[in-house]
């Protein structure tokens, strides 16, 4: 893990929400201060924490390093597949949120994976 966090640069989060009160929101924040570009993935936000939000991880123009997903265990595998297409290095997918699945289609594909982890207390207790 410190490996990946140590890596990466830029952050897709999938289901970022500009809500502040949303876990999603808290952790992009903190990723965000810590020095990573955070990309926000939401078909229902223009914009979130400063950033431009895309619909879909294919809709984003630029590489991306870690596609943090925020979504129900049952929503990761079309996750998965995007971050595959993209070409992301690793798929991770936030407390709470596991899907072997989806997992083992992301190894096979080369990308690192991490269930049910929090990115912020990961950073945290690395840094």
């Amino acid at each position: 893990m410190a490996q990946i966090l140590r890596g990466a640069k830029t952050i897709a989060v999938v289901g970022l929400s500009s809500n502040p009160s949303r876990a999603s929101n808290e952790v992009a924040a903190y990723l965000k201060s810590a020095g990573y570009r955070i990309i926000p993935v939401n078909p229902n936000e223009t914009e979130v924490l400063g950033e431009k939000a895309y619909a879909r991880l294919e809709d984003v123009p630029e590489p991306v390093d870690i596609v943090d997903v925020f979504r129900k265990s049952e929503d990761v595998g079309p996750v998965a597949e995007s971050a595959i297409e993209i070409k992301a290095k690793v798929l991770w997918m936030q407390l709470g949120i596991e899907n072997a699945e989806a997992a083992e289609k992301a190894r096979k594909a080369g990308l690192a994976v991490v269930e049910n982890a929090c990115l912020l207390v990961e950073h945290k207790r690395r840094k």
